[in-house]
């Protein structure tokens, strides 16, 4: 069986044992959960990531993602390219959590799934600060004192998050191979105009 949810950016109670249970699911080895992005798991190598880690490595079930835009891309992309379900993914953790890359074609379940990640951060309105800048300090200040939220280059956001032309390529490419047609399409967020749409009670 294949489940799907939402943003979890770290808070990952949802999948506990007992949770599981008490919503009837009793998941096996033959199962998967697939998170639509900012999952949270890569964001620092440190003790939490460790234990978070080693919990998912019990788990009888499979993780599959892709990213949002709350995402550590530069600790992502430490972790090789592999072919898995014909496309490319990333063990993250080897069988247990593993990130499924832009523009790719999974089969998995006998379903065929088209995975894009990313998006663009909207919490960004005191900007994108970098340490670097002789003025960083001061833009901070300035976000702070106006209550702006903002991202620190390379710490809090990454460039990562939209998609390359090479990676809306591939995806064209692989989408072409299956004649554009697929069960399911995993991404983090659709098109604005779509948005737009469903708010509107039209899409």
């Amino acid at each position: 069986m294949i489940y799907i949810t939402g943003d979890t950016h770290g808070d990952f109670t949802r999948f506990s044992a007992k949770r599981l249970r008490r919503t009837g699911m009793e998941l096996t080895k033959e199962d998967y959960i697939i998170i639509c992005g900012d999952f949270g798991l890569c964001w620092a190598k440190d003790k939490t990531f460790e234990y978070h880690c080693k919990n998912f490595a019990e788990k009888p079930y499979t993780i599959l993602w892709v990213q949002g835009n709350h995402e550590n891309y530069d600790m992502i992309g430490e972790y090789p390219l592999e072919e898995w379900h014909g496309g490319k993914a990333r063990h993250i953790i080897r069988d247990k959590v593993i990130l499924l890359e832009r523009g790719q074609v999974f089969e998995i379940d006998g379903k065929t799934f088209f995975t894009f990640g990313g998006a663009s951060s909207h919490d960004i309105q005191g900007g994108i600060l970098d340490r670097q800048t002789v003025d960083f300090a001061e833009q901070k200040r300035r976000a702070d004192r106006n209550y702006l939220p903002y991202r620190i280059l390379q710490e809090s956001w990454w460039p990562q998050e939209l998609p390359t032309e090479g990676e809306l390529q591939e995806g064209l490419r692989n989408l072409e191979r299956y004649h554009y047609e697929v069960d399911y399409v995993i991404t983090h967020c659709c098109a604005s105009t779509l948005q737009d749409r469903i708010n509107a009670g039209t899409g």
